[in-house]
């Protein structure tokens, strides 16, 4: 349910809760112990890594992040989806298609409620553009939001990555966006849960 990478992100706050309840518990602070422990199991919640069944689909493009779907909306290049996290989702980000990391980039900005429409293009945020092998290209956004201020990547550029593999994750509640070109079917509605990996958001034609 954990993995090394997700671990080492939490490494210290589950060090320092760890140690806390531990040291309540000797003094008998019971008070102390129960609320250290509340919040050592969230966070141990909150860094939580599970394995994804990817669909065996060759048409599927899947959710790039747990939560949920709160906007898809047309877009210049085709259409936006838009998937809200919140503290008690998996925060692990995951490709949505098969293929190379074509480009990343990271982009400053403000740190505005996740849930609000202008958090995509006004909030801090790393662009992740992959390409398939026969040159269709999405790209998948991190989005930093109102807690959350630490945007994590676990692949860079020219990187190969399977359906599914696991790109970083945002600490603590954010935003993550999925652009796709036109002529996608869009096999989800606003108001959704996705299941990051899993849940089939669109298929190509």
């Amino acid at each position: 349910m954990f993995t090394v990478r997700t671990l080492a992100e939490g490494l210290w706050p589950i060090a320092i809760l760890t140690v806390a309840t531990g040291a309540a518990l000797w003094l008998r602070w019971w008070p102390v112990a129960g609320l250290t422990l509340a919040l050592l199991a969230f966070t141990l919640s909150f860094f939580r890594d599970p394995p994804r069944r990817i669909p065996t689909d060759p048409g599927a493009i899947v959710a790039p992040a747990d939560g949920r779907i709160v906007e898809i909306a047309p877009v210049e290049s085709g259409t936006r989806i838009a998937i809200f996290l919140s503290v008690f989702d998996v925060h692990v980000q995951r490709a949505p298609v098969a293929g190379t990391i074509r480009s990343v980039r990271y982009v400053p900005g403000r740190f505005l409620d996740a849930r609000n429409p202008e958090a995509g293009p006004s909030n801090e945020r790393r662009e992740i553009t992959l390409e398939t092998a026969d040159g269709f290209r999405v790209e998948v956004r991190q989005i930093a939001g109102l807690i959350a201020r630490r945007i994590v990547g676990w692949v860079g550029e020219n990187a190969m990555v399977a359906q599914g593999d696991r790109l970083g994750m945002i600490r603590f509640g954010s935003r993550v966006e999925l652009l796709l070109p036109a002529g996608v079917a869009i096999a989800v509605h606003v108001g959704d849960y996705a299941v990051g990996g899993e849940t089939i958001v669109a298929r190509r034609n």
